[in-house]
């Protein structure tokens, strides 16, 4: 098939291009997403190489399986682009690769639309704002990667790769794509970088790192949608961080902490995950160790925490995701090899189990949801 052939294929099975826009001194159009009806749920199942595409009906939390997509290598972190019409996985056996997928927007299922190299194994995987640019960061390799997106929703080979810090473990760019945060986990710190969304070129912030408790091990970040919190889940202690986010410097600040950990916990501390509400009323917070999700309420003024409660989930809880209405959250578990999926009561936050475990693949670690006009 020729090449321009190939390319409209894509674009018509993704739908019409709805890509951000970045006008001078305005920042980042983001698209205008309808309000979901239904949803598509990918998990990625590392140990047996594959993609679970699960449909989530919106209105029962009822989930069902819709296609099984396998993949040439231990799959693992997951990132869609700001659209919804592509989503990108990571593949952390040699050689190491990052695949990408074609959503098609009636259905939610997956069609490859190719895979390039990226330049180490990589934990995390994130687009910037507009969509062209694709951000990796490599726990074993200390490094962060910068990888370009073309129209077709194709991300190529890397074109910018910087050394970071130990261990660095998640990379989250702010609302006006300016700033980039990586958080290292052998080092104890979160690195903040510049960047630039026209060259796809990141450079150090001032200052370059804030330090975090010694010891903690910093490992996903997330931002809250008001742009002056941020909310850091430390694996060693299993605490979890407000910050102060300084929007228009791309800065942070630790200001308070809170453990994670259920009463009565004994073992050693093994956070994992963090995800807010999409109205940024509630966070949730993963422990392995326990097998629980934390369930906290956020102060709107303060961003200051206030804990729900502990609920038990699958055994080992690597990652889960709330839906883009705020009304689900599915978790899977590394070990238990499923998927429970919980209401989220409106009022107070707290977590109520809708249905028994799911079976799903080998090790599935990684939820995105899309949610389905």
């Amino acid at each position: 098939m020729p090449a321009h052939t190939r390319r409209r294929a894509i674009l018509a099975l993704a739908g019409a291009s709805s890509l951000p826009l970045v006008l001078p001194g305005c920042g980042v159009l983001s698209p205008k997403l309808p309000e979901p009806t239904r949803a598509v749920a990918y998990v990625s199942n590392a140990d047996s190489r594959e993609i679970s595409v699960l449909s989530l009906d919106l209105a029962t939390g009822a989930v069902q399986a819709l296609q099984t997509v396998p993949v040439a290598g231990t799959v693992m972190p997951l990132a869609l682009s700001p659209d919804r019409r592509f989503l990108y996985a990571a593949l952390r056996s040699e050689p190491y690769a990052v695949v990408s997928f074609a959503i098609d927007r009636a259905t939610g299922r997956l069609q490859s639309i190719g895979q390039s190299p990226l330049p180490d194994s990589m934990p995390a995987l994130a687009t910037d704002r507009s969509g062209r640019w694709l951000f990796a960061a490599s726990y074993g390799g200390n490094k962060v990667s910068v990888s370009p997106i073309g129209a077709d929703g194709l991300a190529g080979a890397a074109t910018q790769v910087l050394p970071t810090g130990k261990n660095a473990h998640a990379v989250v760019i702010d609302a006006g794509n300016r700033f980039l945060f990586v958080p290292t986990l052998g080092s104890d710190q979160v690195m903040q970088w510049r960047f630039d969304a026209a060259t796809g070129l990141l450079a150090p912030n001032a200052p370059a790192v804030v330090d975090t408790t010694k010891g903690a091990g910093p490992r996903h970040l997330v931002l809250h949608p008001n742009g002056r919190h941020a909310y850091l889940l430390n694996e060693l202690d299993a605490a979890v961080e407000l910050l102060d986010l300084d929007a228009a410097r791309g800065t942070l600040a630790p200001r308070q902490r809170w453990s994670t950990l259920p009463p009565g916990f004994t073992g050693k501390p093994w956070a994992a995950d963090l995800h807010l509400s999409p109205d940024g009323r509630f966070l949730y917070t993963s422990e392995r160790t326990s097998s629980t999700l934390a369930m906290w309420s956020v102060d709107a003024a303060s961003g200051t925490l206030d804990l729900i409660g502990h609920e038990p989930t699958e055994k080992q809880p690597r990652g889960f995701q709330v839906d883009p209405t705020g009304r689900w959250l599915l978790a899977v578990g590394q070990v238990s090899n499923g998927l429970s999926v919980y209401r989220i009561d409106a009022a107070s936050g707290r977590l109520t189990r809708q249905s028994s475990s799911m079976r799903l693949g080998r090790n599935p670690n990684w939820v995105e949801i899309v949610g389905l006009a």
